[in-house]
């Protein structure tokens, strides 16, 4: 069962997306653009996509329902408590690259290469990539965060930080206090 708390860990661990209300229902933008809003009855969380993309969301979910403006599809909607929580990852990210700034995404995506080639130690995708959307990408700058700060990034677990640990104190370094 996916909650707002959820919706919202999970939106604003984007690269630059904040937390507003669009006609009275909680919404998360990137540079004013919504990447995700709740209806007003909080039920339904709606998604603006491409058609192309809506149409297969629409065909893998029974329940997803186009979100049509002036005659045309903006979107889809989904109900919020029905969504697994890897559906609304990968929807955010998608609404996410839609929406962003070119350069961003761009951006986001030329670190990925980075990312494999860090000196970070094996500490899962989730993980792996939730540091990289914080920029993230080596044991330098894990060293500049507390285990605190990480551990509210959404796929960092106390695994990870366990693991990012014995990377750093096997460098003599430790995570920032």
């Amino acid at each position: 069962m996916t909650t707002l708390a959820r919706l919202r860990k999970g939106a604003l661990a984007l690269p630059e997306v904040a937390e507003g209300t669009h006609f009275g229902m909680v919404a998360f933008y990137v540079s004013g653009k919504s990447v995700a809003s709740l209806t007003k009855d909080g039920e339904r969380v709606q998604f603006p996509l491409p058609a192309d993309q809506l149409e297969t969301i629409v065909a893998d979910h029974p329940k997803a329902e186009r979100v049509i403006q002036k005659g045309a599809p903006i979107g889809v909607s989904l109900p919020l408590a029905e969504l697994d929580v890897r559906v609304l990852d990968r929807l955010l990210r998608q609404a996410w690259e839609t929406r962003a700034p070119k350069r961003l995404v761009a951006t986001h995506r030329a670190d990925a290469p980075a990312r494999r080639s860090s000196d970070l130690p094996t500490i899962g995708r989730p993980a792996t990539e939730a540091l990289a959307l914080r920029g993230i990408t080596t044991l330098d700058q894990v060293a500049e965060h507390t285990e605190e700060e990480l551990l509210s990034l959404h796929g960092v677990g106390p695994k990870a930080i366990r693991i990012l640990g014995e990377a750093l104190a096997e460098n003599r370094r430790d995570f920032r206090r």
